[in-house]
């Protein structure tokens, strides 16, 4: 038999590869690499206008900002497991390409003139100064108060500082911040969504936020990964009567897969499935009282929170889905009961695959299974429910 021996190579220049890189991040490679390249950093991502409406429950107009930045510094070390948004990131951003960028969008919507609300999306956080200049901040803020528009940003936690808030509250002392928490389970935020802090870090920035009159969104995500959708269901309900006393709104977002994440991995590897649209209903039909102690709708004197839930590419394979057939009019409905906050928008839904649905939540139950029972639901087949 062959001697083996241990073979000590000398010491190479090159750097070994984080896990990080060699499993989720696919901003390392070529396809994103050669994308990223592709943008140009003077152009805005996107911008788009919506009906919304104001803090004061008046129907206004939204405009929505989304700007090419540098993107989220979380992502740069760790980042989430579901979020696609370094897609639209490019590296190099300059303070210049910004305000180039920022001008456009004004330019556009004539200085927003027909615009109550203003959102400003910039793939991670509007306050944090690794990503965003301050100048740039600064901006932003002072534009939206001079102008009299409702200002919608976005933020991590550890960006809602005491002195943070004291600086940009002097140039725009009226806004609102959103705060992407997912999940109000320590667990779920460390081992579904690797989201890097705690719900106590939500808790503590929510009270600054309100110590200095500003309004708090939360958004939560509905089945993160790793989970079946009788625990989405159930965890769903609890988190939006968690959070529901301390936000001003409460956007519940449907899981959708986006390219190059781990939720995408998982999907193509049939080890995951966007979630029912029934479920969202059922999530709603279960929270209504809690948001509305005396049946009333948004704007009644009994709103608690807002409730909000907009399926992004609801009833197409990647996002929130049925069985193909009463898609569309199921999401219309949830997107009808987000701007009135009545049941009666949700009343006459009804199809065969309701019983497909129901039947998987309730072995979800009982049966030991973490990744849950259901498969792709395009069909009505019971066959469709994973085997045990």
């Amino acid at each position: 038999m062959a001697e083996r021996r241990l073979v000590m190579h000398p010491q190479s220049d090159v750097k070994p590869k984080k896990i990080h890189d060699l499993i989720k991040a696919p901003a390392n490679l070529p396809w994103a690499l050669e994308k990223k390249q592709s943008w140009d950093a003077n152009d805005l991502a996107t911008v788009y206008h919506t009906p919304e409406t104001l803090s004061d429950g008046t129907p206004t107009q939204a405009v929505t900002v989304i700007l090419r930045t540098k993107g989220c510094h979380w992502w740069w070390s760790s980042g989430c497991t579901f979020c696609g948004y370094f897609n639209d990131t490019r590296d190099d951003v300059t303070a210049e390409n910004l305000f180039s960028q920022w001008d456009k969008a004004k330019a556009k919507y004539h200085n927003f003139k027909d615009m109550g609300m203003v959102k400003v999306y910039t793939s991670g956080s509007l306050l944090e100064d690794r990503e965003i200049p301050l100048e740039f901040q600064q901006r932003v803020l002072q534009d939206c108060h001079d102008l009299k528009k409702e200002l919608v940003i976005e933020s991590r936690t550890e960006q809602i500082t005491e002195e943070k808030l004291e600086w940009a509250t002097k140039h725009n002392p009226n806004f609102t911040v959103a705060i992407g928490l997912e999940a109000y389970d320590d667990g779920v935020l460390r081992f579904h969504v690797n989201k890097g802090f705690s719900k106590s870090s939500w808790d503590r920035a929510v009270e600054l936020l309100q110590k200095y009159a500003l309004r708090v969104k939360t958004y939560l995500m509905f089945k993160p990964p790793f989970m079946s959708e009788g625990d989405a269901l159930l965890h769903g309900v609890n988190w939006v009567k968690a959070v529901a006393e301390k936000s001003d709104e409460i956007s519940v977002n449907p899981m959708n897969i986006q390219k190059g994440t781990i939720i995408d991995r998982l999907y193509r590897s049939d080890q995951f499935r966007p979630p029912w649209l029934w479920s969202l209903v059922s999530m709603i039909e279960q929270t209504h009282a809690f948001i509305h102690p005396k049946n009333g709708v948004n704007g009644d004197e009994d709103q608690v929170s807002r409730l909000i839930i907009h399926p992004t590419a609801g009833g197409k394979p990647r996002g929130a889905h049925n069985c193909g057939d009463c898609d569309s009019d199921v999401v219309a409905a949830i997107e009808r009961y987000s701007v009135s906050g009545d049941l009666i928008d949700l009343e006459g839904l009804s199809c065969q695959c309701k019983e497909v649905w129901q039947e998987e939540i309730s072995l979800d139950g009982s049966l030991p299974n973490p990744l849950g029972v259901g498969l792709r639901r395009r069909g009505l087949s019971r066959l469709n429910l994973r085997k045990t």
